[in-house]
């Protein structure tokens, strides 16, 4: 039997632009990239992008983080010496009062008039007292509001200044596992093909993937009258199309129960997925290949 399919891994990761929290809209420039087929250890920086931007933005972010910092601690000083100013206005006036309280004590020894007016300036300094003890209480409301307002610009800015920095680390992309590098095509200057340094990309854009080479398989399609034959044992030699005279030892790892076909076609086909034995550099995702497959009698 004869059968074609598509080379692919069975482990790998696919590496993207990265999405910039919260920028959206715009593209980014592609600095650094690992070569083609380049083999990578976990951890190992694959693909870079421009962070001037973005340097410039957490710079920026840094010096108002800084000048709220300022802002904040100079106004817990004001705080602190208005309440301190208030204080003392308030034991004056307490101690205004208790000496026209002690006054009004000397009543019976003090003609008519001077009674009368040690009563007013006693009234007097007792509603100065409670008028700044009020007054104290809403500027302290009022003091507390305005440091918590520039508490929480500060806190917001801090959140800007960690989002930028997360962007700056998104920009240097890692390998995620062990493996191999596989550029992705993409669509760049009219045509389809592989990114390049200097490429303007957008967020989401397929860069490479990183496949385990030691685990490749061939997902094939088998014709519906052939399918009868294949098991569990069934056996197969593959050609890449692109490396002609070259071939590897398969192995049926899975089959699908269901066939599938076409629109409008009456043609059905099973897909079945063959274990490559063999590991090679030319063994990469997405070629072509060709499959002799050995037939099982049951």
């Amino acid at each position: 039997m004869r059968a074609t399919g598509i080379v692919q891994a069975l482990e790998w990761q696919s590496v993207r632009v990265p999405q910039m929290s919260g920028v959206g809209g715009f593209d980014i420039t592609l600095t650094k990239l690992i070569p083609n087929g380049a083999k990578v250890s976990k951890g190992d920086t694959l693909v870079e992008f421009d962070r001037l931007t973005v340097l410039d933005q957490e710079r920026d972010a840094k010096a108002l983080l800084e000048d709220f910092a300022h802002q904040l601690d100079e106004r817990n000083a004001q705080v602190r010496s208005q309440q301190v100013t208030r204080a003392s206005q308030i034991r004056e006036a307490q101690a205004d009062l208790e000496k026209a309280q002690l006054q009004l004590r000397k009543g019976p020894v003090l003609s008519n008039l001077d009674r009368m007016k040690n009563e007013a300036k006693a009234a007097s300094s007792q509603l100065r007292l409670a008028s700044l003890k009020k007054s104290d209480a809403l500027r302290v409301t009022a003091e507390q509001a305005s440091i918590r307002i520039l508490e929480l610009k500060r806190q917001r800015q801090q959140v800007t200044l960690e989002r930028l920095q997360d962007n700056l680390d998104r920009l240097i992309v890692k390998a995620p596992l062990d493996g191999m590098v596989s550029h992705e095509n993409v669509w760049r200057q009219g045509s389809m093909g592989p990114p390049q340094v200097g490429d303007r990309m957008y967020p989401g854009m397929p860069v490479l993937r990183v496949f385990n080479p030691a685990r490749m398989v061939v997902q094939a399609t088998v014709d519906e009258p052939d399918f009868a034959s294949v098991s569990s044992a069934t056996r197969a030699r593959v050609f890449l199309d692109a490396y002609p005279g070259v071939s590897f030892d398969a192995t049926l790892l899975a089959a699908s129960p269901v066939a599938t076909a076409g629109m409008d076609s009456p043609v059905r086909n099973f897909n079945a997925v063959f274990r490559i034995e063999q590991q090679s550099a030319q063994l990469l995702p997405d070629l072509s290949a060709a499959l002799e497959i050995t037939k099982v009698n049951r």
